[in-house]
């Protein structure tokens, strides 16, 4: 094998005991695959055929499902595919792409969730507002926003690393993330304030901006009456409840991966399958149970569909 052919291809070595488990891998793998993608493009047909789901909340809450759905095939089919290969490899210039693709959506996440809060924030503080405030324009200026400004500046990233020299060839992980940081021979000062600056954009200002809407919120829910603190906990709980569940993931993939902690191969593979798994797999279980307008269609759907099998 020449010298170039091993500077451009690199080993995915985070599985454990693939030998042993390929096909249970596969199998539980697959089907949580099937799963995600058919919870979240349910609620996303609801939201889409059912009128009265035609609101800026629902609007975003289908956007960040659809966002779920782009994370869940950045990751899952090479991830399928190489637990049934006998090599777990990929080349650098598709590795550099997924890893775009990958923290392309992570940090959509953040400002769908950053919108998402706003629109709460109009609803509940300023309602008489909300209609002009809220208006078409607005929605689709936040969902072009929240896609182009993290593919903007992850891209700017992924020309960085095009450009650095990798003494190293296997990735600590099961597939392209934070983790090719370890791969340059010499630790790249640009890369690093680069990223730092990136973070703080995508996701710790996104991230700030929430927490100061809801702490708006729940001042002025415990001024007014009962009726506006119930609306405030139905429809914000769900929120947060998506937010504290992917800052956790974000957490992992940050901290984990650039500290290069002691923990075992096996270990770290559970983890990296909990975070890529409770991500996609809860945003629609939790938009499903807590949000009744989407709750009351998913059993209406569930009702005709048990009607038409047992004719």
């Amino acid at each position: 094998m020449d010298v170039e052919l091993n500077v451009t291809l690199l080993t995915l070595g985070g599985f454990a005991e693939l030998h042993k488990y390929r096909y249970l891998y596969f199998v539980v793998t697959f089907t949580l695959y099937i799963l995600i993608l058919c919870f979240n493009s349910t609620i996303v047909c609801l939201i889409w055929t059912h009128t009265n789901l035609h609101e800026p909340m629902y609007i975003f809450i289908a956007a960040l499902l659809i966002n779920s759905v782009l994370y869940s095939m950045t990751i899952y089919p090479k991830l399928l595919s190489d637990v049934l290969s006998e090599k777990q490899i990929i080349s650098y210039p598709l590795c550099l792409f997924q890893g775009f693709l990958y923290y392309t959506s992570a940090g959509s996440e953040f400002l769908l969730l950053a919108a998402m809060a706003y629109d709460r924030y109009v609803s509940i503080c300023k309602p008489l507002q909300y209609a002009v405030i809220m208006n078409r324009i607005t929605i689709y200026v936040s969902l072009v926003l929240a896609w182009i400004i993290p593919a903007f500046e992850i891209a700017v990233s992924v020309v960085l690393y095009s450009n650095v020299k990798l003494c190293s060839f296997t990735l600590t992980g099961i597939f392209c993330n934070n983790s090719g940081y370890k791969l340059q021979c010499v630790s790249s000062v640009a890369i690093s304030i680069y990223g730092v600056v990136m973070l703080i954009n995508i996701a710790l200002l996104p991230m700030l901006f929430i927490l100061f809407t809801y702490i708006r919120i729940v001042r002025i829910s415990y001024q007014s009456c009962r009726e506006v603190r119930k609306k405030a906990v139905k429809t914000c709980l769900p929120h947060l409840l998506v937010l504290i569940n992917f800052s956790c993931f974000i957490v992992f993939d940050v901290v984990i991966v650039r500290l290069e902690s002691d923990l075992s191969k096996t270990l770290r593979l559970i983890l990296t399958f909990q975070s890529i798994l409770f991500h996609p797999l809860l945003n629609p279980i939790i938009y499903g149970l807590k949000m009744n307008e989407i709750f009351k269609s998913l059993k209406i759907l569930f009702c005709h569909v048990t009607v038409a099998g047992n004719i």
